[in-house]
């Protein structure tokens, strides 16, 4: 990397999104919310508008300060859904919560054209775990628009992913993609502030590659952007201790708080309640150490 990394010391605890800023000193709490019949992990519970609509609300009385809606699964070996579908699923329930609720919410999305209805129907911020790869016209949009942008590390798609992830050095490759669509974005003409970085946990990497990633998460912020974390009841938990899906909360909460001590604080997490007291304690105890 023989840029200078300094013209993107932009701030990195703040996120401006639609001419907001959030401030990232203390821990946020992305809420995970699928409306779909499909996700790894609660497929099929909030399908129904009614029930999405009642989570997300359960989940910042839990103490959530964004809600990330999602309308295609990206598991591995899922398939991408039409974005008439994936529009269908997002739109009333977005509509519905900024409708009775001051919540920031983000739009889960590979497509600009499931975004910019999201955005139209008042949603903050895009979680592209394609980093505009997946669509050319995502860049154009967000930079238009002025939301805040999550850009996503994969190695090949949803579908492949898993089949046999490979690298070099994960880390330094991880950090190189999010170099080269940091230039990508800004460009663009996508404001440096606007941009957070996901190393994708589970998206096209090992057990070994996952550990690596988050037990040196802390590399990542040589691009002077947020890092956010996303490693909620993910499969490396259960590769190392066998536990099922509904039983990873105690491998869940151990990544969030490795991550926070490193600096992350954005954490993308299903278990909202116990994420949050986890945090509100640990920062406590940490406040009060010699």
């Amino acid at each position: 990397m023989t840029e200078d990394r300094a013209s993107y010391e932009l701030g990195q605890n703040i996120w401006l999104i639609r001419g907001q800023e959030l401030h990232l000193d203390t821990p946020l709490i992305m809420g995970i919310l699928n409306v779909t019949p499909d996700s790894f992990s609660d497929g099929g519970q909030f399908i129904d508008p009614s029930k999405a609509i009642a989570r997300a609300h359960a989940m910042l009385s839990e103490g959530a300060d964004i809600i990330d809606v999602g309308g295609e699964s990206t598991r591995p070996g899922s398939l991408p859904v039409d974005a008439i579908e994936e529009i269908s699923r997002v739109v009333p329930v977005i509509e519905e919560l900024t409708s009775h609720a001051d919540v920031i919410i983000s739009i889960d999305t590979q497509k600009s054209s499931v975004a910019k209805a999201a955005l139209d129907a008042g949603a903050h911020i895009v979680n592209d775990v394609s980093a505009g790869g997946g669509d050319h016209e995502m860049f154009e949009l967000v930079s238009a628009s002025g939301a805040g942008y999550i850009l996503m590390h994969m190695q090949g798609k949803p579908e492949t992913m898993q089949d046999a992830p490979a690298y070099g050095d994960v880390l330094e490759e991880v950090n190189e993609y999010f170099f080269e669509r940091l230039q990508a974005a800004t460009k663009a003409g996508i404001a440096g502030r606007q941009i957070v970085f996901d190393p994708g946990i589970g998206f096209g990497k090992t057990l070994s590659d996952n550990l690596k990633l988050i037990g040196n998460i802390h590399s990542m912020t040589e691009l002077m952007r947020p890092i956010m974390l996303g490693a909620s009841r993910k499969s490396f938990i259960g590769l190392i201790d066998n536990s099922p899906i509904d039983k990873r909360l105690g491998g869940s909460l151990a990544a969030v708080i490795s991550a926070h001590q490193q600096g992350v604080r954005l954490f993308r997490v299903h278990d909202v309640a116990e994420t949050r007291q986890v945090l509100d304690i640990f920062t406590a105890i940490q406040k009060h150490s010699d």
